[in-house]
């Protein structure tokens, strides 16, 4: 079969390794891809939102079958076109996708449905919700409405912290559109962890959770990013608790997109919190997470290309796993995820016995260098987590990244700090 895959991520290199391992796959493009999928799948020099140019390359190449990684082409329409085109593509409908393009539409879904999640307001006038925010008191949680990168998430532990981020989105745009609302939710305290799952209508087939690391540094300090790490599983969160956000969120959640007429088809990610008041629901993403999926993928047993197959041809495949603990570490520009400078040479990477996705890079006269924030996802698999982190870390403890920065700190926490 031939497949595309869209994006250019470490999420996209690691579903086209997984694609590449299938006895069912034959040629395998990515569009627009990195210098590390080049390895694996054929570049297609098309931008992710040139929807009309993919839709045409997909029908000239007898494209089989097409996965959507990012966000983004999603809440554009992408699959709709697709669809409209008699193509096969695995992704929601810019409809569905609204369950992560924005945040109010999924907060009213899961009101009207009785997802469990944090008490919240939506504002789009400053001094409404600043009045909000001191009647409520800190910490509280202010997001952007709509798309931001992972970065529109601000955790105040202050008025003067919440009145700034009210400030940045709502008088100065900070994120455009994505900004044009906000969310100001209830600060919720307990464990994190990361929930995916194979969705088509009804059909939910839950993958094995993993948690991310968003903040910057070391100890869950600095700003919010992408994410710069990651691991699976996640020992501090019970099986029987899992089982229970499966049956009470993502069914639930996929019920609900159904009921309101518009079906998801695609990953469902369920970013979730382990309260003393249960398991909530911080956010809904319509895709894989990056990079929780580097981490989950390097777990899973069974061909990805039949699952997905499978789903579309609406059967509901059967899914194994591995037992063994994969962990994870990004290795990032300076200065992200602010400002950083692109085309820094990379170390050389093929003597490493960790496995390497490539999230930011691209071949430069025959030199791998930087082309985005979040540049490396450098992974091991090992018995356990324990194993798995120190030996990771050692490796890298004798790399020299130039330029670069990771956090020294993946997994290494004994209890996550309240979160988003």
């Amino acid at each position: 079969m031939n497949i595309l895959v869209i994006g250019s991520g470490g999420r996209e290199h690691a579903i086209c390794q997984k694609l590449s391992e299938s006895p069912l796959a034959g040629h395998i493009y990515c569009a627009p891809g990195n210098g590390g999928i080049a390895e694996v799948a054929e570049l297609v020099p098309i931008n992710e939102m040139d929807i009309a140019s993919l839709v045409s390359f997909a029908r000239e190449h007898r494209i089989d079958a097409t996965i959507v990684g990012p966000e983004a082409p999603l809440s554009a329409g992408i699959a709709d076109a697709f669809q409209n085109a008699g193509l096969r593509v695995f992704g929601p409908s810019q409809n569905a996708a609204r369950i992560e393009s924005s945040k109010a539409f999924a907060k009213e879904l899961m009101q009207k449905y009785n997802i469990p999640t944090a008490d919240y307001r939506v504002f789009s006038q400053y001094e409404e919700a600043l009045q909000y925010i001191k009647e409520k008191g800190a910490p509280i949680v202010i997001k952007a409405d709509g798309l931001a990168a992972g970065k529109g998430v601000t955790v105040a532990m202050t008025i003067e912290e919440a009145q700034a981020a009210l400030q940045a989105a709502l008088l100065e745009q900070k994120f455009g559109e994505a900004s044009a609302q906000v969310v100001v939710e209830e600060f919720l305290e307990g464990e994190e962890f990361s929930l995916m799952a194979f969705v088509h209508g009804e059909t939910v087939c839950p993958m094995v959770i993993a948690r991310d690391h968003k903040r910057a540094y070391d100890g869950d300090k600095g700003p919010n990013t992408g994410g710069m790490g990651a691991y699976s599983p996640v020992p501090q969160i019970p099986q029987d608790e899992v089982e229970q956000a499966v049956s009470e969120i993502l069914i639930p959640a996929a019920k609900a997109l159904k009921k309101e007429g518009t079906p998801f088809t695609g990953v469902l990610y369920a970013g979730l919190i382990r309260t003393r008041a249960g398991v909530k629901v911080i956010e809904f993403n319509a895709r894989f997470g990056d990079p929780e999926t580097q981490v989950v993928l390097s777990r899973l047993k069974t061909d990805l290309l039949q699952i997905i197959l499978d789903l579309l041809d609406g059967k509901k495949p059967e899914i194994t796993w591995t037992d063994e603990a994969v962990l994870g570490v990004v290795i990032a520009s300076e200065g992200y995820p602010g400002t950083y400078q692109k085309g820094v040479q990379l170390p050389p990477l093929n003597e490493l016995e960790s496995f390497v996705f490539h999230s930011g890079t691209r071949l430069e006269n025959g030199r791998l260098v930087s082309n985005g924030g979040r540049v490396l996802f450098i992974g091991r698999k090992s018995s356990s987590l324990e194993c798995a982190r120190d030996s990771l870390y050692k490796e890298l403890a004798s790399c020299t990244f130039e330029g670069f920065f990771y956090r020294k700190d993946i997994g290494s926490r004994k209890k996550e700090d309240a979160v988003r």
